[in-house]
């Protein structure tokens, strides 16, 4: 058994941090579905601002709203404005095909073509 990605929601902007919450990441429910995460599912967020990574779970947040909140200690971490990845993982014998969405500065899905894809291909190492 191996763990795999599972789904990843790309370049999402921090809508919010709030230190006095108990803890977690809030997530739009429209990404959550999008992305195939649940809420309550452990994430792995990576802040591409400042190279920050933490572990946390997701609270569902309001139907198309845009907002990705940091909630708690980790809003020491990562703040409004920073840019994130949000990821989840499954243990599997062998890799199945991640759910991979890409948003917009509003955190609003961006249809996934294969321009896209091509063009993120040519932005990396």
């Amino acid at each position: 058994m191996r763990t795999y990605l599972k789904s990843k929601i790309h370049n999402a902007k921090v809508t919010e941090a709030n230190l006095k919450y108990v803890g977690s990441i809030t997530i739009d429910e429209a990404l959550m579905k999008k992305a195939d995460i649940s809420e309550y599912e452990k994430v792995l967020v990576v802040d591409n601002t400042n190279g920050n990574r933490l572990e946390t779970y997701v609270i569902k947040g309001k139907k198309n709203s845009g907002k990705i909140c940091m909630n708690g200690a980790a809003a020491h971490l990562i703040k409004k404005g920073d840019e994130i990845i949000i990821m989840t993982f499954q243990i599997s014998t062998k890799p199945l095909k991640p759910k991979i969405i890409i948003v917009d500065k509003h955190n609003k899905f961006i249809d996934y073509t294969k321009e896209e894809l091509d063009k993120l291909k040519n932005t990396c190492c």
